[in-house]
C-alpha cells in the first residue's frame, strides 16, 4: 500500500496529518492510527499492522485486526491510499 499521489503525510509529535492536495482536505491521525499507517506504508500487511498495534497497546489486541481493517477502509473510501503494483 502507498499514499495516492497528491497525498502528503506529515508527522506531528506521535500523531500525523494527511493532506489531500486534490481536495484541500486534512485528516488528523492520532498516535494509534499513525502507528498503523506507518506499518502499512513500510510494506506491512493488515495482519502485521494489527500485530504492531497489539504490541504497542496490549489492551487493543482483541480488536486490533478489526480496527486496522476499519481504518484501512476509511483511507480507501477517502481515496487517500492505493495498492502498490507488484
Amino acid at each position: 500500500m502507498r499514499l495516492r499521489p497528491g497525498v502528503t503525510f506529515t508527522s506531528v509529535d506521535e500523531a500525523a496529518v494527511l493532506l489531500d492536495e486534490r481536495t484541500g482536505r486534512y485528516l488528523q491521525l492520532n498516535a494509534t492510527a499513525t502507528l498503523v499507517l506507518r506499518s502499512l506504508l513500510a510494506g506491512g500487511d493488515p495482519a502485521g499492522a494489527a500485530g504492531d498495534l497489539a504490541r504497542a497497546h496490549p489492551a487493543a489486541a482483541p480488536t486490533a485486526e478489526a480496527d486496522v481493517a476499519a481504518f484501512l477502509a476509511q483511507l480507501r473510501e477517502a481515496g487517500l491510499v492505493e495498492e502498490e503494483q507488484r
